[in-house]
Formats: C-alpha cells, structure tokens, sequence
C-alpha cells in the first residue's frame, strides 16, 4: 500500500477524477447527503490518500485558515472498511500536519458519533454538537505538543 500526498496542481486528472468519484460515492450517495461535494477548499488543500493498485482506499484533505490547520472529508472505501485503514490514515495525516505546521492547533468538525475515534489522537471536543447535512456533528481541537516555529 502506497501513501500519497499531493497539493491541488499536482493531482493529475486520473487522481482527481478517482478521488472525487470515492468522495462523492461515500459522502453524496451513501450518506444520503445532497450537497456540493466539489467546493472551493479542493484548490487550497493538500489531498491525502492509501492506495494500492491505483485503488484509493482511505482520503483525507488538509487545508489551513489563519493560524488553524483542518483536515475532512476523511473517508475509507466501502470495500477496504474494517482494516484499521482509517486509524492509519488519520495518525499520518496527524503526523504529517505536526511536521509541516509545527506548533499549530489542529481543528476538525466530525461526525458526533466518531468523538472516541478522534480522541484516541489527542483531539479535544469543544463545540456542542450540531447538524450538518442532518447529521451530528461536533467540532475537535487538538493543541500542539511542539512549540511554533
């Protein structure tokens, strides 16, 4: 399995139409979720994936808005769930952002029923929970245990 990290100009056309495709796939048709999978975030973030045989199997963007980095639309593929592929993921995104943004908090808004999942990595619940596409959702932090560069 090969990890995969590329901004937005890097992609080429095979990755972006494979990653949109799993996006929508996962968060548009399964979760039942009409809304603008493709947004203004894509061009600005880092996109983050495991794939093998030019499947992609887990996903996730990293992007940053003032002194604050997040990463969403994290997903594993149907097929490759109950691997332990999302825990991987989200510990290299975890570290990958640690090493490139020394320093900096971490933000995610998550769905509400994933708060242990996240909290396994340090992050924080600090919102009351709330809908989002009429699922719950709760917002996370996870404070920097390096200092700022």
């Amino acid at each position: 399995m090969e990890r995969k990290k590329k901004d937005f100009s890097s992609l080429t056309l095979s990755e972006y139409h494979r990653l949109m495709t799993l996006r929508v796939a996962v968060f548009v048709v399964e979760q039942n979720c009409p809304y603008q999978e493709i947004d203004e975030i894509d061009p600005t973030a880092v996109h983050f994936w495991l794939e093998e045989d030019e499947k992609i199997l887990a996903y996730a963007r990293i992007y940053q808005t003032n002194d604050l980095i997040h990463f969403g639309r994290v997903l594993v593929a149907p097929e490759a769930r109950r691997q332990k592929l999302g825990t991987r993921l989200v510990q290299e995104v975890v570290d990958w952002i640690e090493e490139e943004y020394p320093g900096q908090t971490i933000e995610i808004g998550a769905q509400a029923h994933l708060q242990n999942f996240y909290g396994q990595f340090g992050f924080q619940t600090c919102s009351e929970e709330y809908l989002e596409d009429d699922i719950p959702h709760i917002d996370m932090k996870k404070e920097s245990s390096s200092p700022k560069q």
